[in-house]
């Protein structure tokens, strides 16, 4: 299991006058200055943002960005009937060469996140991003550079890290070394619907600038907004969407603090017929040397059907324990409670200036959204097989793997599947150099999982490769 701790990882790059120096545009707070904040997108989570921060002493919303008019006029109606004055913007561009903020919060489809994030830290901007951190396992990295490249705080959106910090390290020494840990994540989604034409945009959106640096194609879903987390150019599924709270949690107390050395992924899009393409059941495991086998299992079918997913716990070599502690998307005390202490928490590194102060550092986030994109990697190079074939195909990675797989397939069973006309999606057994946090060998199929593992980007919304 990993040793080096938390500030160990902080330490690759100290937040001092120099990094200060280079971000252009950086305000140095007084104890008695407001914070100047903006969202960027809020038609979902980031409406939230905006209530949370209004709550919060010593801060002001002071600018608005969304590329939907209906959601940006909204907004700044809002802030007019509170007596509050506030700038709108419609291109996030615009918004940050403006002195006049210190920090952004953005809760953008997941494409946009490392772009808003990098740009932010090049303005001399602070950051607080939704989960998951980033589109892809490059972005994150990217996002970690930036943040200490201008000596910014970003902090990783995911409340429900708040209840479990570096220090809260699983440690079971009566039940000696551990072996295997389970999570899992049952959230019930519906169909997104089938179309076969191109359908109509918004007339109030500025799809060129929703879009950003992910392809510029016509809209083949019957909702745009929100139906994004289940298209690859956009979003990253189930698992990145909700299955990163568990994954992040069951993470810090293991300990662990690089990338797993291999993973592999199966699942499928079962029984939904419509233009969605991740998967809403899915299985992944992760191996890490030295440390454990980490087995995730997701289900957005009806939880009621079939087996319950057996929640946090784990395997050592002389017993099993269930893990406490808090493991889902709301926490054990509410989300909007949680949101709001990690916002508060966000408010005050930013006066600070301290990277130790923040319960959820950029680092942390790039950490366990590494997991949501090698497990959707793997996926995303698999074949279809045989429930049969998948099972016969898991005996060589434990009987944990196989007993999981047993659960998704009585689950979908109980739902309507019939294993005799339908396959699963099984990837491949992929293997990840932590340090390049680059898929290991020269094969056609490792070279398409590092095609995967960083995103292209559309003119001008690219991120540069030196940030």
């Amino acid at each position: 299991m990993q040793k080096t701790t938390r500030r160990t990882f902080l330490k690759r790059g100290c937040i001092g006058g120099a990094a200060l120096a280079l971000a252009p545009h950086a305000r140095v707070l007084g104890a008695n200055d407001d914070l100047r904040v903006a969202t960027v997108g809020f038609g979902g989570q980031g409406g939230l943002h905006i209530r949370l921060l209004r709550e919060l002493p010593g801060v002001r919303v002071v600018a608005l960005c969304d590329a939907d008019r209906t959601v940006l006029d909204r907004g700044l109606k809002q802030a007019k009937d509170l007596g509050q004055s506030v700038e709108g913007h419609r291109d996030v561009r615009k918004l940050l060469d403006d002195k006049n903020i210190d920090a952004v919060t953005t809760a953008t489809p997941d494409h946009w996140h490392a772009l808003v994030t990098v740009w932010a830290c090049q303005a001399g901007k602070d950051v607080y991003v939704e989960k998951p951190l980033c589109h892809n396992l490059w972005e994150g990295r990217k996002m970690v550079e930036a943040a200490r490249k201008y000596g910014r705080i970003v902090q990783f959106g995911n409340q429900q890290h708040g209840h479990h910090t570096g220090e809260m390290r699983l440690e079971m020494p009566d039940l000696g070394r551990i072996l295997v840990a389970h999570t899992s994540l049952n959230r019930m989604r519906q169909s997104i619907g089938k179309v076969t034409k191109p359908q109509p945009v918004p007339e109030s959106l500025d799809y060129n600038l929703w879009t950003g640096p992910a392809p510029l194609e016509p809209l083949m879903r019957k909702r745009l907004h929100y139906d994004w987390h289940w298209v690859w150019p956009t979003g990253t599924g189930e698992i990145g969407n909700n299955g990163v709270y568990p994954l992040d949690a069951l993470r810090l107390r293991l300990g662990q603090r690089t990338l797993p050395k291999r993973v592999m992924s199966l699942g499928g899009r079962f029984l939904f017929d419509d233009n969605g393409e991740t998967p809403n059941t899915q299985l992944a495991l992760f191996q890490y040397e030295p440390g454990p086998m980490v087995i995730f299992e997701l289900r957005n079918l009806p939880s009621e059907k079939g087996p319950k997913t057996i929640g946090a716990k784990i395997r050592c070599e002389k017993g099993e324990s269930r893990l406490p502690g808090p493991t889902g998307p709301q926490g054990d005390t509410g989300p909007y409670s949680a949101h709001q202490g990690h916002l508060f928490n966000f408010v005050s590194a930013v006066r600070s200036r301290n990277v130790d102060d923040l319960r959820a550092d950029v680092l942390e986030g790039h950490l366990s959204t590494a997991l949501v994109h090698m497990a959707n990697i793997s996926y995303r190079l698999g074949t279809s097989h045989s429930a049969d074939e998948v099972r016969d195909a898991l005996q060589d990675r434990g009987s944990e793997a196989v007993d999981s797989f047993g659960r998704c397939r009585e689950h979908l069973a109980a739902n309507g599947v019939d294993f005799s006309k339908t396959e699963v999606v099984v990837g491949p057994w992929l293997e990840m150099d932590a340090q390049t946090e680059r898929f290991v060998g020269e094969s056609e199929l490792v070279r398409r999982a590092n095609a995967l593992v960083r995103g292209h980007y559309r003119e001008p919304f690219v991120i540069p490769e030196e940030v």
